[in-house]
Order: structure tokens, then C-alpha cells, then sequence
């Protein structure tokens, strides 16, 4: 277990250098078996949902290994299980991405059901659903979910809601199925398509034809590639909230406009300043911050997982902001620590005519304690407090809260979520200027 004793009120100073995005570089590492000879996999975070991803690939045969400053090998030619160890489901969201691998080399695949952060019920069902209409035959048993398709077939599917990881997931069965797939309403984040341009640069024939709309012709052979995974957006916008928050001037190298739009949008309308250049981006503290109003949206939209960054730089704000959470189904968690530190924070349920359009998570999952909105009131002077950290992306928030709020906070990590997204963040908060002390 890790714990973090931070004292508030330094403004960050400095540059920091984001490494490859969680969401990308773990879902490349899995596509990289649908090879038969090694990839060079480049510019990797070294944190805990890859490494976990490593060992679910050695469990099955196949090897995967360090290679160099933040660069993995990947050998699929040994790959003989179609079977991982059941208890790496229960903290990982990748399990299910490894059906369109295990279905390709031995036509069955027996995994867990996967696991990651608590924030709400998993629509596994967009991701099965394609995969039947690609020929596969789908059994639950328990906890493990039983896969068996003696060959994939071209087919044309429509997701009923967007779906990042079922995007991904159904790009990889068709990417060796016999014919072509169209996947129309497909995911559009920028890890779909680093995703998508791996696979071609190992031979694959991928291509976005229209708006939400990806078409593939299967091949019968990929080879290995050697490929640099994109940076993460998600550090990116996590440093930007702590700069602000902080009062603080940072530069963060490898930051891309493209990935972060909305992001920067609500920036403008908020004030905070930011400063695009061929370094990356800088983010700085220019004026007061103005309370604005986002709603959670698929990509091209503010991302759900900036969602709790977003509302923790708020309380810094002045006036009155609301948070609209349409995309996962319970993501307001962390208001219970902003609320002891003093945030005024109220959860709600806004007044919506279409749930079912407006919600890309599954209305009839809805539980009746689950909130969908925030209403912040700042600005708000934080104060210190305890508190244990519940998944990865409240413990992002927490470490920002911390470095915002006058006196100590104390947060304890029992389980390593931070370590499942971010490299280290709490040292590289330290070369800002932060005070943070951790203890293992």
C-alpha cells in the first residue's frame, strides 16, 4: 500500500513529459498477437495496467518483455492457452479484448469477465452482440465468459451506443475474418485509430470511410511492426487541472490539440490560459477562473474520465458550474471527499426527455442512489483531510485537491490505482514544486 502526505498551496512550476496512454498502449500490446512474428512496441507509461497486460500474454504461452527505455517486445509465436489466469480479470479492463486473438489462433477462448474501476455496469452486451453477428457462439458460466467460432465472417453491425472498447475489440476479430466488415455508430477516441494504425502498419486493411463508420477487409496474415504509441491525453489534461488549480505555469511536452478539443474549449470559456506550441502545450494561471458548464460526451466530446479533474478545478472557480455525467453511470464518487474538504458540491438527476439517447451508458442499469450531475459553487478555499482512494481517476483528484487545499491531506492507496494509469505522478508533481511526500 502507498500513502501520500500532501501539504497545499505551492503553485506548480516547470515541464513534465507525458509518456504512451493507458487506453492505447495495453489494447496494442494485446493486438500485437494477431501477428506471426515479433513487435517493437514504443514510448510506453510504466504502469500497472501494462504490466498487468504483460503477464496475461506470458500466462498464455506467448512472451512479452521489456525492450529498452519505456519499449516492450511482443512474440506471439508461442502463443498455446486460450485461457488466461481468471484472477487477472478482476482488476483489468483488458480480458475481453483477448477473445478476438485466442478465436483466431485456436477458435475458442475462455476469459474472465473483466474488472478496472467501479463506476458502474460494463454494456458487455455491444461488444458480444458484434461478435455473434461475426459467427462466434457466446456462453456465460460463472464468472468466465466462453467464446468458440470456427471461422469469422465478414459482417455489417451497427452498435446500438457508442463503445470504445467494443470498437476496438470487434476491429480485431474482423481484422482476420474472411470478407469485409462495415462497423457503422463505431467509437471515434484517438486510441481507436493508433489502434487501427498498428494493425495496418503489421498489414491489416482498415479505414474510416464515413462519420462513425470503419471498414475492414479481412487478411489471412499480419506480420509484426514496430510502432510508437500515441501520449496520453488523459496525463496531458490531469497536469493541466493541477496547474491551474495550483495557480501554477507548466509546460507538457508531448501534448497533442487534437486529443484534447473540448478540453481546450472549456478552457477558453473558463479563462485558463494555455499556450500550443511545437513542445507541446503550456498551461498557466492568467485570471481568475469563470464557472462553465460541461457535459460528458463519446470523442469528439469531454471525455468522461476528465470528469472529476474537471470538477475539482471548478471549485476554484467563481460562480456557479454543472457537471453532466452521460457516459458512464456512476462517476461522482470522489464529491464525497471534495465535499469533507469543503467543496459545495450537490449531486442531482437533471431533467432529461430521451434518457436512452442522451445516456450512452444502459438506462435500465440505472440504480436509484446513482446521481448523474454536480453542481459546483466556488470558489472554494479547500481544506485538508484523510482519505482513501477509490479508483484511478479519484485518486488523480484527490493528489489535485490536495496540492490546492490549505494544510495536510493524507491519502492512502491500498489498492494502487494511481499506479494503474499514471507513471509516477506523484514524483513528477514533486519536480514542480509540490510538497508530497509518499510512503510505501
Amino acid at each position: 500500500m502507498s500513502s501520500y502526505i500532501i501539504t497545499g498551496g505551492t503553485p506548480l512550476y516547470g515541464s513534465v513529459k507525458v509518456g504512451g496512454a493507458k487506453n492505447a498502449s495495453y489494447k496494442i500490446m494485446i493486438a500485437a498477437l494477431l501477428g506471426d512474428s515479433p513487435s517493437r512496441l514504443l514510448n510506453f507509461s510504466r504502469i500497472s495496467d501494462v504490466g498487468l497486460v504483460a503477464k496475461i500474454i506470458n500466462s498464455l504461452g506467448a512472451n512479452a518483455k521489456t525492450m529498452g527505455e519505456r519499449a516492450y517486445l511482443i512474440n506471439p509465436q508461442n502463443l498455446n492457452s486460450y485461457s488466461p489466469e481468471s484472477n487477472c480479470g478482476q482488476n483489468s479492463r483488458a480480458s475481453t479484448m483477448f477473445i478476438p486473438v485466442l478465436l483466431h489462433r485456436f477458435g475458442q477462448a475462455i476469459v474472465p469477465y473483466p474488472g478496472g474501476d467501479k463506476i458502474g455496469k460494463r454494456p458487455l452486451e455491444r461488444h458480444f452482440d458484434g461478435l455473434i453477428a461475426l459467427g462466434a457462439e457466446i456462453k456465460a458460466k460463472g464468472d468466465l465468459i466462453k467464446v468458440s467460432a470456427k471461422q469469422l465472417s465478414g459482417t455489417h453491425y451497427k452498435f446500438a451506443k457508442n463503445t470504445h472498447t467494443g470498437t476496438e475489440t470487434l476491429i480485431m476479430a474482423a481484422v482476420k475474418a474472411q470478407g469485409t466488415t462495415l462497423l457503422e455508430n463505431a467509437a471515434q477516441e484517438t486510441e481507436v485509430d493508433d489502434l487501427i494504425k498498428f494493425l495496418n502498419s503489421m498489414g491489416a486493411k482498415i479505414k474510416r470511410t464515413q462519420h462513425r463508420t470503419i471498414e475492414i477487409q479481412g487478411v489471412k496474415k499480419l506480420k509484426g511492426a514496430i510502432f510508437k504509441v500515441m501520449a496520453d491525453q488523459n496525463q496531458v489534461v490531469s497536469f493541466a487541472c493541477a496547474a491551474l488549480a495550483t495557480k501554477g505555469d507548466i509546460i507538457v511536452e508531448n501534448a497533442r490539440t487534437q486529443d484534447i478539443m473540448a478540453f481546450l474549449k472549456k478552457l477558453d470559456d473558463a479563462g485558463g490560459g494555455y499556450e500550443v506550441g511545437e513542445y507541446g502545450i503550456r498551461f498557466f494561471y492568467k485570471q481568475p477562473l469563470t464557472a462553465t458548464d460541461v457535459i460528458t460526451q463519446p470523442h469528439p466530446g469531454f471525455k468522461t474520465d476528465w470528469q472529476p479533474l474537471w470538477a475539482t478545478l471548478m471549485t476554484q472557480a467563481e460562480g456557479e458550474s454543472v457537471v453532466h455525467e452521460t457516459v458512464s453511470q456512476n462517476r461522482f464518487k470522489y464529491t464525497q471527499a471534495l465535499r469533507k474538504m469543503g467543496a459545495k458540491i450537490k449531486l442531482f438527476n437533471p431533467r432529461v426527455e430521451n434518457p436512452e439517447k442522451i445516456y450512452n451508458f444502459n438506462v435500465k442499469d440505472i440504480k436509484k442512489e446513482d446521481k448523474h450531475a454536480a453542481k459546483i459553487t466556488g470558489k472554494t478555499d479547500l481544506i485538508g483531510g484523510e482519505f482513501e482512494i477509490e479508483d484511478l481517476r479519484h485518486g488523480a483528484t484527490l493528489l489535485i485537491a490536495g496540492m490546492t487545499a490549505w494544510g495536510k491531506t493524507t491519502l492512502r492507496d491500498p489498492k494502487n490505482h494511481i499506479g494503474r494509469g499514471y507513471e509516477d505522478l506523484d514524483q513528477l508533481f514533486q519536480t514542480m514544486g509540490a510538497k508530497i511526500k509518499r510512503l510505501d
